[in-house]
């Protein structure tokens, strides 16, 4: 499945998943991100870190993943993080020693390959293997078992398997050649961007262009080292493997050879039957929407006018700064008794962005908005006073009692020391006292500001949210 230009448009902040995450699991959910009101920047108030280290609130700021893939029109909805997914999850379940000296940008390596394309595509076949430098502790020796049952990698004659040696990107592409039926050329030279493909032995000639013709490595990272280095990264790999679910009817039913198709996209049209903002939705809202066109997904017809079904996956609240973004996932298409689930890889999407939501909505939403988000602020700010209150009376108390015991046992230096330290930690508390009250107090105009911002100019908001009058096209 192909990304078409004019659907790539960059988009706000608001996530899209559906079903989805990039070429990912169906069951996969987006990170949560905790709501940490924006101006509480002192060094005890709240920094969060997603769990894959995607998203980061620091103070003001959220920082988004380089990788996401957005909404066009949208720049706040986020589609795709399973390459940096499958590449931690492997890196987790390395030994420490490799972990340590783990790098994405490195030469991938045998295991890694094995790895990447049996978790990716699912392979859960094993079998014993004959090859001698394979320990039963090896990190991926069920990977490796797994991709030999499947036939999607060989050893060598001498009953080695060479786990930790780097693979060529000819072999690469032989064995990507050997999942995807894709018509190309079997003797023409290999070109990719205009560049002959350096490296390609003849025996890689048919392969190489197979592989080439499948699109695939368009959505592959630094390609020039595609056309002139020997071999790829493991994270050029990765986007390989997960540009071809993308792009490919995935059925391994028959085994693994020949098992990726292309297909032709799916492409649905909806509009929202309510908004979905990242100001005031929250994780694990379901929200529906209707098609306003025809449409077919897993071989099943859709009239315009059937209801599709989501959830909300992630939030980021609106701060100084920054939009906010706002994750969302499609689940499912009905109409009547006709039922199917939507693809697990979403392709791209687009909107046609309209410019304010309904001033009615506005008007009734606000007053109540700004009654609980001022609550919020001013509840974290008394809580976060109270935490630097706690911990400092905590550390004083200690250093008292150190004063007094170092004392007593004749360590008057360390007692003189102890004192100082419990001066130094009043001086902080009362310091990071006042750092929050003030942020406090302006966190609380923020929030009022930003309620009647959002009367008076919604459309600085438009970035990080859906409405119902907006159409959504997502290519699956």
């Amino acid at each position: 499945m192909r990304l078409s230009k004019e659907l790539l448009a960059t988009i706000g902040v608001v996530c899209l998943t559906s079903g989805v995450a990039f070429a990912g699991d169906c069951n996969t959910t987006a990170d949560v991100q905790a709501y940490a009101h924006p101006t509480l920047f002192s060094a005890q108030g709240h920094s969060l870190l997603t769990g894959d280290a995607d998203l980061v609130t620091t103070g003001a700021k959220i920082f988004k993943p380089c990788n996401a893939k957005t909404i066009s029109g949208k720049q706040n909805v986020v589609i795709g993080r399973e390459v940096k997914k499958q590449l931690a999850d492997m890196k987790a379940k390395m030994d420490v020693a490799r972990a340590n000296a783990y790098d994405p940008k490195m030469a991938v390596l045998r295991s890694e390959v094995a790895y990447i394309i049996v978790e990716g595509l699912g392979f859960t076949q094993t079998a014993a293997n004959k090859y001698t430098d394979l320990s039963a502790n090896y990190w991926a020796k069920d990977e490796i078992d797994r991709a030999l049952a499947a036939d999607v990698m060989i050893g060598y004659p001498d009953n080695t398997f060479k786990p930790d040696q780097a693979i060529t990107k000819a072999e690469v592409f032989a064995t990507f050649a050997k999942l995807m039926v894709v018509d190309h050329s079997k003797t023409a030279t290999p070109v990719f961007n205009g560049q002959e493909v350096k490296y390609i032995p003849n025996w890689a000639v048919g392969c190489t262009n197979e592989v080439l013709a499948s699109g695939i490595l368009n959505a592959v990272p630094e390609k020039d080292k595609v056309v002139n280095a020997e071999y790829l990264t493991k994270e050029q790999v990765s986007y390989m493997l997960n540009a071809m679910k993308a792009s490919f009817s995935i059925n391994t039913s028959n085994g693994a050879e020949g098992c990726a198709t292309l297909y032709t996209p799916t492409e649905v049209k909806i509009k929202l039957s309510e908004r979905l903002s990242a100001r005031t939705s929250t994780i694990g809202d379901t929200f529906t929407a209707k098609t306003t066109a025809a449409t077919t997904v897993n071989g099943q017809n859709f009239p315009a006018g059937s209801t599709v079904k989501g959830v909300v996956t992630g939030v980021a609240r609106p701060g100084v700064g920054n939009p906010g973004y706002i994750e969302v996932k499609f689940q499912e298409i009905k109409n009547g008794d006709c039922k199917a689930e939507f693809p697990c890889q979403v392709n791209c999407a687009s909107l046609d962005v309209k410019k304010n939501p309904n001033i009615v909505s506005r008007l009734l939403s606000v007053p109540v908005e700004i009654v609980g988000r001022t609550a919020g602020v001013s509840g974290r700010t008394v809580s976060t006073t109270a935490e630097v209150i706690s911990n400092g009376t905590e550390e004083v108390v200690g250093n008292v009692a150190d004063a007094l015991s170092d004392t007593a046992s004749l360590h008057p230096l360390k007692g003189l020391k102890d004192v100082s330290s419990g001066v130094i930690a009043v001086g902080k508390g009362t310091t990071n006292i006042v750092k929050t009250a003030t942020t406090g107090v302006f966190g609380v105009l923020y929030e009022i500001t930003d309620e009647l911002k959002y009367v008076f100019v919604p459309s600085s908001t438009n970035d990080s949210s859906l409405n119902p009058d907006e159409e959504l096209t997502i290519v699956f």
